[in-house]
């Protein structure tokens, strides 16, 4: 389990801005020493523990990108097509039954072998038969044209895969390539969820007037199910202090991140803060970002605890940017910045300087084709149908005030954020 001291995310000061927060959390959570090997198939999302060295040469021979016709370099035709008898047939999977003779050309297929003595390759398409039966073959093309060279892709020895990569299907299939069945990655991050409040049902529960049904802990409990954490659902902790420090610190010892949302604001029935300084250490953020200012960072008995906003976009966004870094910190992977794509405005919004806001925005077709960002019609952090009918966040920086139509904005996309 991630063993941290009390004060090591102690913080004082004015109100954080985003990367402080990120960098604070990256910088003093310690990575889990936990490996384990897992199957090939099952590698997709985990945190590769080892760097991967490539063990063969990719492609591993010299073959043909095309199907066509295997010649020698010295025989290439220079000012005028020349025609060549055709000497063998070599197939993919298969290999030649002896080197290509000079002045002769071999029928090769796409992915083949080359034959000793044969450097380049003539597209089918650009060739033709004489009278005589002989391939005909143009003049022009150039040393080397249509072959892919033994390491072309990956030298042998090359670093190919590195320790701390999120493994994602395209990683899967190149250590596939190089034969390997099985991976040593990080055990899986083990998070205790759990939502606080007397206002939340959980659904196929009985429900009263004034209850909703508690959103966040399923929402929050898929995006960590993405990240290839092990997640443990402790359901609702009611609004009561003694119970809600009971039972942080009953799970504290067996998971390596406790995960909380509501009740981490100032009010009177928030008692999240209080209960975990019961228990152990927090230092309440006041983090420059909307939506989800109110975001919590504390230590029990070494794990560290992170307190997400009721509001579910709230939740949401200060997920992506605190969570989920905290997750791969714990996991030893790699930093996973997501890059903004620059795109054009198609509303009007104003907002506070020094302070980071996120705008659920839909995307467009203008008329002139460029693609344009619009803002969901509604305010509020509290509208689900906000995530679920808009494509992704508009970020708009600490310096930024106002945005009108036209202005260029950066677009994250919910595809490259979960």
């Amino acid at each position: 389990m991630a063993q941290l001291s009390d004060d090591c995310f102690a913080f004082g000061g004015p109100m954080m801005s985003v990367d402080e927060a990120v960098g604070l959390i990256t910088t003093r959570v310690s990575a889990i020493a936990d490996l384990e090997t897992v199957a090939l198939v099952d590698a997709d999302g985990r945190v590769l523990a080892r760097d991967i060295a490539a063990p063969l040469p990719l492609p591993p021979f010299a073959n043909s990108a095309v199907d066509g016709y295997a010649v020698g370099n010295a025989d290439l035709p220079q000012d005028r097509e020349q025609a060549f008898p055709l000497d063998g047939r070599i197939q993919a999977g298969g290999f030649a039954k002896a080197p290509i003779k000079p002045g002769h050309t071999a029928r090769i297929f796409t992915g083949a072998p080359m034959p000793p003595g044969a450097e380049t390759v003539f597209m089918q398409e650009d060739v033709r038969f004489d009278d005589s039966g002989k391939i005909v073959l143009p003049p022009g093309l150039k040393s080397g044209a249509n072959v892919r060279p033994a390491g072309e892709d990956i030298p042998i020895g090359h670093v190919a895969l590195r320790a701390g990569q999120r493994l994602r299907p395209q990683h899967v299939a190149l250590a596939a390539a190089f034969g390997l069945r099985q991976l040593d990655v990080i055990r899986r991050i083990r998070i205790a969820v759990f939502s606080t409040g007397d206002e939340l049902a959980s659904p196929g529960e009985p429900r009263a007037a004034s209850q909703l049904f508690d959103s966040n802990r399923f929402m929050l409990m898929a995006m960590l199910r993405r990240l290839g954490c092990e997640v443990s659902d402790l359901g609702i902790l009611r609004d009561e202090r003694a119970s809600l420090a009971a039972g942080l610190k009953e799970v504290a010892g067996h998971h390596d991140l406790i995960l909380t949302t509501g009740g981490v604001s100032t009010g009177e029935e928030d008692h999240v803060k209080a209960a975990v300084e019961s228990v152990g250490s927090l230092v309440l953020w006041r983090m420059a970002i909307k939506p989800g200012r109110p975001v919590a960072m504390g230590i029990i008995g070494g794990t560290p605890l992170i307190g997400l906003p009721g509001n579910p976009v709230a939740s949401f966004v200060t997920f992506v940017h605190v969570v989920r870094p905290t997750v791969l910190a714990l996991a030893g992977g790699l930093p996973e910045s997501p890059l903004p794509i620059p795109l054009r405005a198609a509303f009007t919004y104003k907002k506070k300087l020094g302070r980071r806001e996120y705008v659920r925005a839909s995307l467009r077709r203008a008329q002139d084709g460029a693609l344009e960002a619009v803002k969901f019609p509604r305010e509020g952090a509290g509208l689900l149908s906000s995530l679920v009918e808009t494509d992704g966040l508009v970020e708009l920086g600490e310096d930024i005030a106002r945005v009108e139509p036209g202005d260029s904005v950066g677009f994250l996309s919910y595809a490259d954020l979960l």
